[in-house]
């Protein structure tokens, strides 16, 4: 029988707690998945995140694994900034939400703004859209756009078949050895945070922060435009 894992309804961090991070996004899905060890692993990686005071962006929803991370931080007096497009709030949004939520034109902008407003990035269990998500900010730092470090939170195995695929991809070929380290992953969230810790930045990305800057700035004038259009 598997443990289950009481959301806590206020965690006090330590004093001395401490990170070089201020804030980190987290992927995840929308639904809680069908085992207790999904929700136990969204609620213990609020309260790491809690205890080293660290704040919480993520995809907005009120529901699944979204739902008990962003309440964990916010009960535990982190701040929780959630992105979410407008034609997704009414299948994300279910009740109160907590913290800020930013409503955005669509996904693209969605994964724009957590990007830019996150030190590092942590994939918890998820379906199609997590792992989409997952995907793009490994290659963003393939190819240099970002420095941040990208964590697999690997649940009882959850991703190990994923793990298994990109070594396959390193092996035949498709992924330089150095780039399969972009990736750090562990099965619990204390092992996982310091990891991400005390990740070091491989330097041979070939598109400069400026660039990342300036896609930035794209980005948002193209989201800015199609609101302009949908009026």
């Amino acid at each position: 029988m598997e443990k289950k894992v009481e959301a806590s309804p206020e965690l006090s961090p330590s004093p001395s707690s401490s990170s070089k991070f201020k804030t980190v996004c987290v992927f995840c899905g929308s639904s809680s998945g069908n085992r207790n060890c999904y929700t136990d692993a969204a609620i213990e990686l609020g309260q790491e995140l809690v205890r080293r005071k660290l704040d919480l962006v993520y995809g907005g929803g009120s529901v699944g694994l979204m739902g008990l991370i962003s309440q964990e931080v916010h009960n535990g007096g982190g701040h929780v900034l959630g992105v979410i497009p407008k034609s997704l709030m009414g299948k994300e949004l279910c009740g109160e939400t907590v913290g800020e939520v930013r409503v955005v034109v669509d996904m693209h902008e969605r994964k724009a703004e957590m990007a830019r407003n996150s030190d590092c990035f942590i994939a918890l269990p998820g379906g199609y859209g997590t792992l989409e998500e997952l995907l793009e900010v490994i290659t963003w730092a393939q190819l240099g756009i970002h420095d941040k470090p990208v964590g697999l939170l690997n649940v009882d195995g959850y991703y190990d078949s994923l793990l298994t695929f990109i070594d396959k991809a390193v092996d035949d070929g498709f992924v330089e050895p150095s780039q399969r380290h972009i990736l750090v992953s562990a099965p619990n969230a204390k092992e996982l945070v310091q990891k991400l810790e005390d990740y070091e930045v491989e330097p041979d990305g070939v598109i400069s922060k400026l660039k990342w800057e300036w896609q930035m700035k794209r980005s948002k004038l193209n989201a800015a435009m199609k609101a302009e259009v949908a009026r």
